[in-house]
């Protein structure tokens, strides 16, 4: 049996071979493997999706794969916000004022002895970051918005909102976010 498949072009034939006729006949193995390929490949794209913590369901195969070598996901994945690791310690935050922890994109006030508050660096009026704090505010260098150290509320406008409080831990001298 012949592995091919004419395809008619309207044409009378001319005795040429499939060889001779580019485009005209497409060996069944070829289209076959083609598919297989694209079928092939569909199955590693899949493979390398992100999980989300779904069951998703698996799919077919046939469990040729040598299941790699295992060296993956060995990171800490980084600290993202910086949580679990102290920023600073107690003494670093002055009494009826703050710091400005640009890396951490944070401020940490101390209103009274003995009480940290955190609050994101990023003014809500456009999105600056803050400059600093002084006189009991925390104040923005782009538009002159001024927030309390108390509790981040807007003293002095353009701001209409208050900055985001972030969570802080105090443990023994430690400032830790989260």
């Amino acid at each position: 049996m012949d592995d091919t498949h004419e395809v008619s072009t309207g044409e009378p034939s001319d005795g040429a071979t499939a060889s001779e006729r580019p485009g005209s006949v497409m060996p069944r193995r070829a289209a076959m493997a083609g598919v297989g390929a694209i079928a092939v490949s569909g199955l590693a794209l899949a493979g390398c999706q992100v999980e989300d913590g779904g069951n998703g369901g698996g799919g077919g195969g046939n469990g040729d794969g040598d299941g790699g070598d295992g060296d993956g996901g060995n990171g800490d994945g980084g600290n993202g916000d910086g949580s679990g690791e102290s920023i600073a310690n107690t003494d670093e935050i002055p009494v009826g004022g703050g710091v400005v922890f640009d890396d951490e994109g944070v401020v940490i006030t101390q209103p009274t002895e003995g009480e940290f508050k955190g609050f994101s660096a990023t003014c809500t009026h456009q999105g600056c970051t803050v400059a600093g704090v002084a006189d009991g505010t925390i104040n923005c260098s782009c538009h002159g918005s001024k927030f309390s150290i108390e509790d981040a509320s807007v003293v002095n406008g353009p701001a209409e909102r208050p900055l985001d409080e972030r969570a802080l831990s105090v443990n023994g001298n430690s400032l830790t976010l989260g």
